[in-house]
């Protein structure tokens, strides 16, 4: 019989406790074409001499910003955003090690490098990098497509501050005054002078105080209704401060309609459908963002809910971060206003931007289901008049200007028909009172 040789596996030597010679390059670590290299080369050719002027002389030495600011870059390219967790991959992970060149600083040094000394220069840095793909030939920020979304804010949803409650719980205060300054005046007309608090265009806490103090001194010595008097002690505990709290909090509205109490800055704004499909009011930012090639060219935060609002800003911003003017904005219907494409035209920037009624306009069962409506009446040009449906002219009875909600100034002109009375359309037609008005804007 043939005999076989038993063979011994081979394992290779492992040297744990060994010392080495010579220590490791990180360089030799790290693959020569890995991403962390791409981003040291890019953050190597930024100019941070804005950041560089937070920092006071004197003291201990501080962490190279250039070196954080690549950890934070790599960092939230790799969804690692904690200043825990890059204090750990500073750590632990080579390539956070090779950018770091083995410093090792802290979560709290992150964070106050992050929120303070980022906090108003990490734009003009992102508009660098911008700024060289373009020279790179990488994208164009001379060619922009513009959208915007909306990014919760990490608030409290529940702690709100409205415009309109304001301003209603405002009017009652005014109300009871007026209530009290009537009661007063029915029991002692000659204790109170002509000031009136129904006079007032806007009630604060110095009138309702002074007022307050004159009701109560043409009431001393009379017989005062119970409910009077505790309605008076209640006024003056409460009024003065509850009209001192809201003008601080119309000074942080603004031209809002709302705020979250744990976020000032945050807007309540209609959220897209979560999983439950129930869309609800959410503290939110609105983030504009113009791309080119896929890659970001410029971003923008705004508090206003809406999209149209917030494209003149946004282009702005992107002119004045990038210093060159974008030749043509293509934008979805949102964008369409008469002040955008005003405001695009005087700056020669070419609008692809389609108006809020566009598409709507394209069905052709729009002028079946509702051939009425103000935009399938046919227009004479030459005699400058509508011709309304049944053919009877609507003729030009004047313009006029007003504005929106922005506070952009529009020009209207308005045409009346002949005579509605005896039309036999009438009630399919319109239902103002006398014959039909139509505001056109030009």
């Amino acid at each position: 019989m043939a005999r076989y040789k038993t063979l011994k596996v081979a394992f290779k030597e492992t040297y744990q406790n060994q010392g080495m010679l010579l220590p490791p390059d990180l360089n030799d670590l790290v693959a020569p074409d890995h991403p962390v290299r791409i981003v040291n080369d890019v953050l190597e050719r930024i100019d941070i001499s804005d950041v560089l002027k937070l920092y006071k002389p004197g003291g201990t030495s501080s962490y190279q910003p250039r070196m954080l600011l690549k950890v934070l870059v790599f960092g939230y390219m790799n969804n690692i955003y904690s200043s825990r967790r890059l204090e750990e991959a500073i750590r632990q992970n080579i390539h956070f090690m090779w950018l770091a060149g083995m410093n090792r600083p802290d979560h709290n040094t992150i964070n106050r490098f992050r929120g303070h000394r980022l906090q108003d220069t990490l734009q003009p840095i992102f508009s660098q990098v911008v700024l060289l793909l373009h020279e790179e030939g990488l994208l164009s920020i001379k060619e922009l497509y513009t959208d915007g979304t909306k990014v919760e804010a990490n608030a409290n949803r529940y702690t709100f501050v409205w415009g309109n409650a304001i301003k209603t719980n405002r009017e009652k205060i005014k109300t009871q005054l007026i209530h009290l300054w009537e009661y007063a005046k029915s029991v002692a007309a000659s204790e109170l002078d002509d000031t009136d608090p129904s006079g007032f265009k806007k009630i604060d806490s110095e009138k309702v105080t002074a007022t307050i103090s004159k009701i109560n001194a043409a009431l001393k010595g009379k017989k005062v209704d119970p409910k009077i008097k505790q309605k008076l002690n209640y006024a003056s505990r409460n009024w003065s401060q509850a009209l001192d709290k809201y003008e601080e909090q119309e000074e942080i509205l603004g031209k809002r309609k709302s705020y979250s109490k744990t976020d000032p800055d945050a807007t309540f704004m209609r959220m897209k459908e979560d999983h439950m499909r129930n869309g609800q009011l959410k503290a939110a930012y609105n983030v504009q963002i113009s791309t080119n090639n896929q890659y970001i060219a410029s971003y923008s935060i705004h508090q206003q809910p809406t999209d149209t609002t917030t494209l003149i800003d946004h282009v702005s911003n992107h002119i004045q971060q990038t210093g060159i003017k974008p030749t043509n904005i293509t934008a979805n219907a949102g964008y369409g206003s008469e002040q955008n494409y005003q405001w695009l035209e005087d700056k020669r920037i070419t609008a692809y931007v389609k108006h809020n009624q566009f598409d709507r306009l394209q069905h052709k069962t729009i002028a079946g289901k509702k051939p009425y409506i103000q935009e399938n009446l046919v227009y004479d040009e030459h005699n400058d008049q509508f011709l309304c449906p049944i053919g009877k002219p609507m003729v030009n009875v004047g313009s006029f200007t007003r504005p929106n909600k922005s506070g952009y100034v529009q020009e209207y002109t308005r045409y009346e028909a002949e005579s509605c009375k005896w039309c036999r359309l009438r009630q399919e037609c319109h239902g103002q009172k006398g014959n039909r008005v139509i505001e056109v804007n030009p």
